[in-house]
């Protein structure tokens, strides 16, 4: 007797594919630059994790028990003093911390695990890092593209995500438009969860939190600020990261990870405790990203090609006025990768993204060749 198997239905089956497996072919043709490749196409760090955070992973390497889900006393308060110190963040309850194995894992669970579903409306950026639409699709939710609150008409969505400053735009929303974001997700019963991953690398606009007290009068009622160590702390690889704010929120999150199993490894804790304390490291590598970010601007510039946006980041929002990928082919006979802008929605068809995540080698050479 034969025995069938049921193949259920396969949850990728519902997402787009990855994009950047979409790159192979382009990424081939700039490897055989004869100068090597210059890969400007993902935001990851290239420079070295701080002494002083490889320290603090060593030194609790032995520890042998399960950590918390909701991280030491001694990561949260870090954590709540560095909004202070870094963001002037202030009235941020130790509680409402909770350490994330890295944000991408949080932006992309977080309408499941608030309870969203099927008939819940989730609102992202028009140009948008994907992991917010695969949020909604991963809960089964609608989705809308939306910058301004116009376009929602008489909708009442379930969350409303932002990212301010953007990936991959750079673009920094203000004081005035996050308040008034604020201001309709409580009329309609909306969470806002704000990606803030770049807030710490403002160039020529400043950037401010959505639980800055200029924005919500110092109630964070509905509001969840996401943060990472991937980008000034260069702990990418560390997968370290927080969701601060609403203390309901925050403690309904905490629950559901605490069965799930949801934990940050304490060695990861103690690093991200350490990173937290110290500024010194943070403000060397955003020099770093400083220096490489003229050098680019002006590069691009100077070949023709238009910024548009990127106030602040790890990426120059770059146009050559053609379809992205007809860009891409065109950086790839240099031997420069970057990432097409149709990656991020419709809205973005027309543009490239250019990472500052390479070494100054590396950036210098892809000035040359431009």
């Amino acid at each position: 007797m034969s025995t069938e198997v049921t193949h259920r239905r396969r949850v990728s089956a519902a997402l787009p594919d990855f994009p950047w497996d979409t790159l192979a072919e382009v990424k081939a043709r700039a490897k055989a630059h004869p100068g090597g490749l210059v890969d400007l196409s993902v935001g990851t760090p290239v420079d070295p994790v701080d002494p002083l955070i490889r320290q603090a992973l060593n030194s609790v390497a032995e520890v042998p028990g399960y950590p918390t889900t909701h991280g030491t006393p001694e990561l949260r308060a870090h954590a709540v003093a560095a909004l202070t110190r870094r963001f002037g963040i202030t009235g941020v309850a130790e509680a409402a911390v909770l350490p994330v194995i890295g944000t991408k894992e949080l932006i992309a669970g977080l309408p499941r695990l608030l309870g969203l579903g099927a008939g819940d409306l989730v609102v992202i950026p028009e140009v948008a890092y994907p992991t917010y639409e695969v949020a909604g699709l991963l809960a089964g939710t609608r989705i809308l593209r939306a910058d301004g609150l116009t376009r929602l008409g008489p909708e009442k969505p379930a969350m409303i995500y932002l990212n301010s400053p953007s990936n991959p735009t750079g673009k920094v929303l203000g004081v005035e438009h996050l308040r008034k974001v604020v201001a309709f997700a409580r009329e309609r019963g909306a969470i806002v969860a704000s990606d803030e991953c770049y807030l710490g690398l403002a160039w020529d606009e400043p950037a401010v939190s959505i639980l800055d007290p200029r924005v919500c009068d110092g109630d964070h009622t509905g509001l969840l600020a996401v943060h990472s160590l991937s980008k000034t702390s260069n702990l990418a690889s560390y997968r370290a990261g927080f969701v601060a704010g609403d203390p309901d929120l925050v403690a309904e999150l905490l629950e559901v990870r605490k069965h799930s199993g949801m934990m940050v490894p304490f060695p990861i804790q103690a690093a991200m405790s350490a990173a937290l304390a110290d500024d010194e490291h943070e403000s060397v590598q955003r020099e770093r990203y400083r220096a490489r970010r003229e050098i680019m601007h002006s590069a691009l510039l100077g070949a023709g090609f238009r910024i548009d946006h990127s106030e602040a980041g790890l990426y120059l929002w770059s146009t050559r006025d053609e379809p992205c990928r007809d860009t891409l082919d065109w950086l790839a006979d240099r031997g420069i990768l970057a990432a097409p802008g149709d990656f991020y929605g419709p809205a973005g068809s027309r543009h490239v993204r250019i990472a500052l995540t390479a070494t100054d080698e590396r950036i210098a050479a892809a000035a040359d060749r431009l």
